[in-house]
């Protein structure tokens, strides 16, 4: 691909859709420069695992926190960018599931809200999201191998939630192009064909729809 023109590319889906994965592969094979997800990072990640309703707004508030860092930095970035998640997610899926399923405050989620909303006025969007779909049974077998002990508790219902809402949320995304990518009978990680595939539909998805 050329690499003359800047893109920004944000890699979506649910907790074990292969989004760090498909990054790093995206970003060796074009040359990207990829953001990670800041997991390792969190204070408070294994603590909202262990008990939700206290920690719940500790670890959304610094989640929106990185995320922002990692916005200003790859928008500062000469390059084009692959980013692990994007901001909307950690919004548009997390904090209102938590909220939905009373395991944060209306309060908190109240105060979550205003700050998000009123950031993300200022964030541009990807100039492509590419989406990673999973049934829940593809989702907890690729959780089950990478062997991640405080993700282990999570419920196939927790997951099917999260699901929803992702398609909710997709389903009315109009800030930029959305490249669907069916992660069922599909590894991009061991096949090449599957990884091929994807690379090609990325191209034409940024040619199509970017001067």
């Amino acid at each position: 691909m050329n690499s003359t023109p800047k893109y920004f590319i944000a890699i979506a889906g649910n907790i074990g859709a292969g989004k760090s994965t498909l990054t790093r592969l995206l970003a060796e094979s074009f040359g990207w420069q990829p953001f990670y997800e800041a997991n390792a990072e969190n204070p408070y990640l294994v603590d909202f695992y262990a008990d939700m309703e206290r920690w719940s707004f500790h670890s959304q508030v610094f989640f929106l926190g990185k995320r922002l860092e990692h916005h200003r930095q790859l928008l500062d970035h000469r390059g084009s960018v692959v980013q692990d998640r994007t901001v909307y997610e950690d919004a548009e899926i997390f904090a209102r599931n938590l909220y939905e399923q009373g395991r944060m405050s209306e309060r908190d989620y109240d105060a979550y809200r205003r700050l998000y909303q009123a950031v993300s006025a200022f964030v541009p969007p990807p100039n492509l999201i590419v989406y990673l779909q999973g049934s829940v049974t593809t989702l907890l077998k690729h959780i089950d191998q990478r062997g991640r002990d405080y993700e282990r508790s999570m419920s196939a219902d927790y997951m099917e939630q999260l699901n929803r809402l992702y398609d909710r949320w997709i389903d009315g995304w109009t800030a930029c192009p959305v490249l669907h990518v069916p992660m069922d009978g599909i590894d991009f990680y061991n096949n090449p064909l599957d990884l091929e595939n994807i690379k090609h539909s990325v191209e034409n998805a940024l040619l199509m729809k970017i001067p």
